[in-house]
């Protein structure tokens, strides 16, 4: 199901400047995405602006852009969103609720729920029955997965790999599956050629400009791991 049908970039409002990420290319040419599928891949190198976006994405979401959902409420350095008052979202039905990963502010998240849990015990409920900091980096993202995700909502993933093996990427597509058939939206920006096989998943590939739609097999990431993975000394040499 898709609940968020259009992302509209406001690009004749952006501030005259060519400061990141105004002047992505990225962005420069980008007007609106339409979304179909369930779930969206975005692609590119990094600094290609597909965090920024997604970023973005998660403020017009009303979501902690430092990671969190709607009732989270706790300060990071540096985790205001710079392109978030030129993104208009629209939706049918609009949901609320969801929740934004950012990978690499992970940690301050986990803090700020071991406080929540000092104010109000829930025996971390949501995250697997205890602190997301006594659980390895990989298992805190997978209880998050399997027990604060839930029935219809827009889930918005920075990265989500950044602490995952190969083996529990798959289990994250296990998880993925499940919440897509009851009703869950999923806009995920990565790097993994596993991550990105999901089937029927839309990929948008933010090193072109304007934006453009791929087949998997057509993206770079698993281009390089195929040839890698056939024939490692070949490609090193190469």
């Amino acid at each position: 199901m898709v609940c968020l049908r259009t992302i509209k970039l406001l690009r004749d409002d952006f501030p005259e400047t060519k400061k990141y990420p105004f002047g992505l290319p990225s962005l420069k040419a980008m007007e609106e995405i339409e979304l179909e599928a369930p779930v969206t891949f975005f692609v590119g190198e990094n600094g290609s602006g597909k965090s920024t976006l997604l970023e973005a994405i998660a403020y017009q979401c009303g979501f902690h852009t430092a990671g969190g959902s709607r009732n989270n409420v706790y300060d990071v350095d540096k985790s205001e969103a710079s392109l978030g008052d030129y993104v208009r979202l629209s939706w049918m039905p609009k949901l609320t609720n969801g929740f934004f990963l950012r990978a690499e502010s992970f940690y301050q998240f986990a803090s700020h729920i071991d406080e929540t849990e000092r104010i109000n015990p829930t025996r971390y409920r949501n995250y697997g029955g205890r602190s997301l900091h006594e659980q390895s980096h990989g298992e805190s993202f997978l209880a998050l997965f399997a027990n604060r995700f839930s029935g219809k909502g827009i889930y918005l993933l920075d990265e989500p790999e950044a602490a995952l093996s190969p083996m529990r990427q798959l289990a994250f597509l296990y998880v993925m599956q499940d919440l897509v058939a009851e009703g869950a939206q999923f806009l995920i920006a990565t790097h993994s050629p596993i991550l990105m096989g999901f089937p029927g998943a839309t990929i948008l590939n933010f090193d072109a400009s304007p934006l453009v739609q791929v087949r998997y097999e057509e993206t770079e990431h698993y281009q390089i791991t195929r040839r890698f993975l056939e024939n490692p000394a070949k490609f090193l040499a190469e």
